[in-house]
């Protein structure tokens, strides 16, 4: 597979991990208790951070397919990818949000959590790491019943 990208795509993108990183390091997003005080209903931060990328991601991906007919750096046309709500969704939402309510971590926000010196974060790194690879291998052991997920996979 060739990489036909423009050559700015790799850097670009990271430029936009440190923007992500230095921006959940400054709102101190990316503390674990900072999430669990969420949770608790003790500080309400979170969600006017959450809420401010939304509203930056929903102007972008509302206007940029209006401005131009294809990404910038990849070429490819703006398409929607409508997957299905299912029940690899659900069950998969209910586990992510378990897990994150019982550690107060955020796969994006663990990674930033590195960056503030919680070194101690890369236990729930380890476990992210090993429970993605348990469900892959879980889910390449299991045949496919049902065929639209597989083919929106």
């Amino acid at each position: 597979m060739t990489d036909d990208r423009h050559p700015l795509f790799k850097p670009l993108v990271l430029v936009g991990g440190v923007i992500f990183g230095f921006g959940l390091g400054f709102s101190h997003m990316a503390r674990p208790e900072v999430v669990l005080h969420f949770l608790t209903f003790t500080d309400l931060g979170l969600p006017f951070v959450m809420f401010g990328a939304a509203i930056v991601s929903g102007v972008a991906f509302a206007l940029l397919p209006r401005i131009r007919d294809a990404a910038p750096l990849t070429g490819t046309p703006y398409e929607r990818r409508l997957k299905p709500f299912d029940r690899n969704v659900l069950v998969g939402g209910a586990v992510f949000g378990v897990g994150w309510g019982l550690s107060g971590i955020c796969p994006g926000a663990a990674y930033a959590s590195l960056g503030v010196g919680n070194v101690a974060i890369l236990w729930a790194l380890a476990g992210m790491f090993v429970g993605a690879y348990a469900q892959g291998y879980w889910r390449s052991r299991t045949p496919a019943r049902d065929t639209t997920a597989a083919r929106a996979d």
